[in-house]
């Protein structure tokens, strides 16, 4: 094979991968990495009677709020893994063991300290019966942060 038959080659087969992984980097956003569209109702938007000011208001507050929650999430995951996996290996490190716990646990106090940031900025964005409605939500619903992501996606 000539040179200029070998670079062809090589060019194609770089954007054949680069399109397969722009393919699958689109997939995974569409379905789940993207927060709801600005604007876009969602159950909860519609629950509390958004108006269209207070609707791009609010999903302009919660989309930096939701990448973190998510990225958050993950991070947590992570630690949890390393934490099991620490707890049952062969030889126990207990040092090992108690700074995943420690990460965990400043993991969970962030995401704690960043949701009652949130719903305070959704307070300044909703009206005293809207707020009480949201509140009336929030109690009917567990506390995880799984949960108030999900009841902010729907």
């Amino acid at each position: 094979m000539s040179n200029t038959t070998l670079r062809n080659a090589l060019v194609l087969s770089v954007l054949v991968n680069v399109g397969v992984l722009a393919g699958l980097g689109w997939q995974k956003l569409s379905r789940d990495g993207l927060p709801m569209p600005s604007g876009a109702p969602t159950e909860l938007s519609r629950e509390l009677q958004l108006s269209a000011s207070q609707l791009q208001r609010w999903h302009d507050a919660e989309a930096p709020f939701l990448a973190y929650l998510r990225a958050s999430n993950a991070s947590l995951g992570e630690h949890r893994n390393r934490l099991i996996e620490a707890i049952f290996a062969e030889q126990v490190d207990r040092t090992v063991i108690d700074a995943e716990q420690a990460k965990i646990a400043e993991l969970q106090n962030e995401q704690q300290r960043l949701l009652i940031d949130q719903l305070l900025q959704e307070r300044e964005i909703l009206e005293p019966q809207q707020r009480a409605r949201l509140a009336q939500v929030l109690t009917q619903q567990s506390f995880g942060a799984d949960n108030i992501e999900q009841l902010h996606r729907k």
